[in-house]
């Protein structure tokens, strides 16, 4: 008996063996299947991360390799593997559809690849995996809609794809998935309510889809649920969230960007562990409830509505933002100015109005950034902003805002960006300079400081040059700055933008151009200014002449020069400006010539020159090509063909000037010449002809006496009813038929229109006067035919077509004999209309 069993054991050790050997033959092969399909890749990659404590292969984990290729269907050879982590490479093509049926799969992560096709349908028939991870690919196609059997799914994450279709409501089967994200994935329909039996669900991302719908209340009572974004789709309807009592452990609840409409749900305050919410741009209406204070670990909230007192009971709350809702009215709580923990306040974009809070003794000591720009806020700037010690941003443009500018600003030393412009701030009473850029020497930070748009009514202080060098962008557009434009402007070597158009500013440039003085001028400090991307020095009072420096502006993008009192000439190094887009000296003084260099400019778009005095020819290409007349307006010697309305030039080239002699005496000479010589011949001809041909130029044509009178009747008949086989010609007084007349003349027949008063009215003097015209050369007319519905010529024939016809037709050639005999003709015509003629008659 022990020696069967020995025989058994030592059988099964056998086989084993040969089973194991096999198995490690094939998932050999299989992974040098894998590798052949890559193309590139680090040297030894597989050996590298090989790890020899197993026979078999149960992990392929190789991220971050920089690996390209495909993922090769041998794969689903590896009958022990549970792990896929292909991430962040840069595989293509499909997933093979093989991986899904793989008994011991757990984990398959091929995020951030370049992965495309669909999404294979076994994935989500593994009973036995737990990650699903194909984000940040390509893949397309519709998820799959039919039963779904993956008891064990924790993690689905579909986002940053391109899917089409829908959610399936079979994704309610995965009844332990802890985190489902499909952001970004451009899915549409409903969010099925299936969703809501997903009892163990932490985070759910469907946010930057197509959803429609109404958002299901039961997913408000998941109270697992952490996350819920469904923000930036089309989602519609009321925010319900379900009756009675909710238990609910949500941190994040975002659903910006949708249709949402009616009010902010009262039980809103349920959500106690709530500490982001974002509720902004949608439809809804009404009033933020008044029990909102219940939110105490609120920290973000943005939402819309009026903005109730009770907010500051949210001691917690560090980000307050009501952005871009017209809705919001009212005044600013002073209970908001109290929460100690605040870092972001953003009402701008709204209707508030009234006073910002000025009670002494309120205090910020952690706000980074106040936003209250467009508004209807009213009063002074409070001076406790003064004290918040962290303020980066302070955003009070676009209001009714009056008073001084505070002059302790300096406080701010976090100070980055100080937009106050387009308010009806002042400068301090009795004081010429404006006092508050002194304060701001102290912002060691700033880099935007706006205050354009405030009849400040100052002049700019010697200290502005000492503001922080990190300064980017200046505008004091139309704020009543006089004085001189100070020198110390140039100092501040950080600049990229400078705006300062429409003040009372003068200066001047000095004539000893090229000198060492010009380190000390302004607008020279400017020039020098390597980094400056816009310069604004519009509608003030600035004189001199631009000097060559100017090339040194080599980053400007847009340069505005207009209405001022520059002069001289306009500098060729403009040409060396290559990132130039937009370019404006118009209403100054200029003279000379446009320098060539301005069209080798590739980037201009715009350049206006009109008003000043310049001169010569508009050059031509660049952005001169497409140029209009009215940006040379006010420059009356310039001239150039190629520009509409604008007068040729002259030929002042000696080059241009000796080729056009050698065409006059090669070319025109001869021709003029011989012109000459055939008109004086023709001139004899012509005379001698009309003394010899005077008594026979009456004899050919026939009385119109010899003719029987004819009727419309036989006028329509000879035209077969104006018939158009018929018609010979049509002109602006008629239409001209051929017909036969009884006894079978050929005639012309030319009907006037009737509608044509003017033809109709001198019809009667016509006939008049052609009656007792005789001429060989003159078609005579030989009867006439007037009703109360027509009015006819009949004239005679001339079976050889039109003289036009016999011009200009291909088959129709005339050599200069018979040319100059039809001119001779013709010409005796007129002369005997003119001349022969009993009344001088002119055709």
């Amino acid at each position: 008996m022990e020696k069967h069993i020995f025989l058994l054991i030592l059988l099964f050790l056998i086989q084993f063996s040969i089973s194991l050997a096999s198995s490690n033959e094939t998932d050999q092969q299989a992974l040098l299947a894998f590798q052949n399909l890559i193309i590139t890749s680090p040297t030894h990659f597989l050996a590298n991360n090989w790890t020899k404590n197993t026979q078999r292969v149960v992990a392929l984990t190789l991220p971050n390799l920089q690996l390209q290729g495909t993922i090769s269907p041998s794969l689903a050879n590896l009958s022990f593997l549970s792990v896929v982590n292909l991430e962040n490479n840069s595989f293509h093509g499909g997933i093979p559809y093989g991986l899904g049926h793989m008994p011991r799969l757990r984990v398959i992560d091929v995020k951030n690849n370049q992965l495309n096709g669909s999404i294979p349908t076994s994935l989500f028939q593994n009973r036995r995996v737990r990650v699903i991870s194909l984000a940040f690919n390509e893949l397309s196609g519709e998820m799959w809609r039919g039963p779904w059997y993956v008891p064990e799914l924790r993690v689905l994450n579909l986002g940053n794809n391109s899917l089409t279709g829908i959610i399936p409501p079979s994704v309610g089967n995965a009844t332990k998935l802890l985190n489902f994200s499909l952001y970004g994935s451009t899915v549409g329909g409903n969010i099925p309510k299936e969703v809501g039996n997903l009892s163990q669900l932490v985070e759910l991302n469907l946010a930057d889809n197509q959803l429609t719908g109404s958002i299901p209340a039961a997913l408000f009572n998941i109270s697992s649920l952490h996350s819920l974004s469904l923000a930036i789709n089309s989602l519609s309807g009321h925010l319900l969230l379900g009756e009675g009592n909710i238990v609910s452990n949500m941190n994040v609840l975002s659903i910006f960007l949708n249709q949402i409409s009616g009010c902010i749900p009262p039980n809103l305050c349920q959500l106690t562990e709530l500490k982001v919410s974002s509720i902004s741009f949608n439809n809804i209406t009404g009033d933020i409830p008044r029990n909102i204070g219940c939110l105490s670990k609120l920290e973000q909230f943005l939402i819309v509505g009026g903005i109730p007192p009770e907010l500051g009971k949210l001691s917690n709350l560090r980000q307050l933002t009501f952005d871009n809702n017209s809705n919001l009215i009212g005044q600013i709580p002073e209970a908001i100015l109290n929460i100690s923990s605040l870092e972001v306040i953003s009402f701008h974009y709204n209707n508030l109005s009234g006073r910002i809070p000025t009670t002494t003794g309120l205090h910020l000591p952690n706000l980074e950034g106040l936003y209250l720009g467009h508004n209807q806020l009213e009063g002074g700037i409070p001076l406790f902003i003064t004290n918040a010690s962290k303020l980066e941003i302070l955003e009070l443009n676009n209001n009714f805002l009056t008073g001084t500018i505070p002059t302790n600003l300096g406080n701010l030393h976090e100070l980055r960006s100080l937009p106050l412009h387009t308010n009806q701030l002042t400068n301090e009473p009795r004081e010429c300079e404006l006092l508050f850029l002194n304060s701001l020497m102290d912002c060691m930070m700033l880099k935007y400081l706006q205050v354009g748009s405030n009849p400040l009514n100052g002049v700019l202080p010697n200290s502005i040059g000492n503001l922080s060098s990190t300064i980017q962008n200046i505008y004091i557009r139309d704020a009543y700055i006089n004085g001189l434009i100070l020198t110390s402007i140039g100092n501040m070597s950080g600049l990229t933008a400078i705006d300062i158009e429409g003040n009372n500013l003068a200066g001047s440039i000095p004539p000893d151009i090229g000198s060492n003085k010009f380190s000390s001028k302004f607008l020279l400090c400017l020039w020098k200014m390597s980094g400056l991307l816009y310069l604004d020095v519009s509608l003030n009072s600035i004189e001199g002449e631009l000097p060559s420096d100017i090339g040194a502006l080599k980053a400007i993008v847009e340069l505005h020069l207009s209405s001022n009192h520059f002069s001289g000439m306009i500098p060729s190094r403009f040409g060396e400006l290559q990132n130039l887009q937009y370019l404006d000296l118009s209403n100054n003084s200029f003279f000379g010539k446009i320098p060539l260099s301005f069209a080798n400019l590739i980037s201009l778009e715009y350049l206006d020159l009109s008003s000043n005095a310049l001169s010569g020819e508009i050059p031509s290409g660049g952005v001169f090509a497409n140029s209009t007349p009215q940006l040379f307006l006010g420059n009356k010697c310039l001239c150039g063909m190629h520009i509409l309305d604008i007068p040729a030039c002259d030929i002042t080239n000696p080059g241009k000037q000796l080729k056009l002699k050698e065409v006059v005496l090669k070319i025109v000479t001869p021709v003029v010449i011989a012109s000459f010589v055939i008109f004086l011949l023709v001139s004899i001809w012509i005379m001698k002809r009309h003394k010899k041909g005077k008594s026979k130029d009456v004899e050919k044509v026939p009385e119109i006496g010899t003719h029987q009178l004819v009727s419309y009747h036989e006028i329509q008949r000879a035209t077969n009813n104006f018939d158009e086989s018929n018609l010979i010609g049509e002109g602006s007084s008629g239409s001209v038929y051929k017909g036969t007349l009884f006894g079978g003349t050929a005639v012309a027949i030319k009907v006037l229109d009737l509608e044509n008063e003017k033809v109709c009215k001198r019809f009667d003097t016509k006939c008049e006067v052609m009656r007792n015209v005789r001429h060989r050369n003159l078609v005579s007319v030989i009867i006439t035919c007037s009703s109360d519905y027509i009015r006819v010529f009949v004239l005679q024939f001339m079976p050889n077509g039109s003289f036009e016809n016999w011009l200009y037709k291909e088959d129709c050639h005339l050599n200069l004999d018979q040319r100059v005999t039809v001119m001779l003709d013709a010409a005796m015509a007129v002369e005997y209309l003119h001349h022969g003629h009993v009344t001088p008659i002119v055709h």
